[in-house]
């Protein structure tokens, strides 16, 4: 967490908490540094597929919701982030679906760059467990 510490400015993990002062900080060093184009897919299934993924949802019915809706299994572009945030939903992505085009925003938590390799990976593996814890 020593990463997470330097990006908000803090001394001790007590400040690393998610509050509006720190998310300003970790948008503004998002906005530095992440590489573009920032490939990002989901870390594990978003909230509206539990019913169809971890539920009894109609398999049928999921793959047709897919077609329109964001999946996890899904490729996306960052395109950008959006300027509104807060402690509840935290920083939100605008992205590009790579396969249809289609454009959503999702909370940056929820995805992860594809590839491990990528300069990205530890940049959003770093917010998503800082934000989740």
């Amino acid at each position: 967490m020593k990463r997470v510490q330097a990006i908000l400015r803090v001394t001790d993990e007590e400040n690393m908490v998610v509050n509006d002062e720190n998310l300003e900080k970790y948008f503004q060093y998002l906005n530095k540094n992440i590489a573009f184009p920032c490939i990002v897919t989901g870390i594990e299934d978003f909230r509206w597929e539990e019913f169809y993924v971890l539920g009894p949802g109609d398999k049928d019915e999921y793959e047709e919701l897919k077609k329109t809706q964001p999946s996890y299994t899904d490729h996306y572009r960052i395109l950008s982030f959006d300027d509104h945030y807060d402690e509840d939903n935290g920083i939100l992505a605008n992205v590009c679906r790579i396969s249809d085009k289609g454009k959503f925003t999702l909370p940056l938590e929820d995805l992860e760059a594809v590839g491990r390799s990528s300069i990205n990976y530890q940049i959003l593996d770093d917010y998503s467990v800082w934000f989740v814890n």
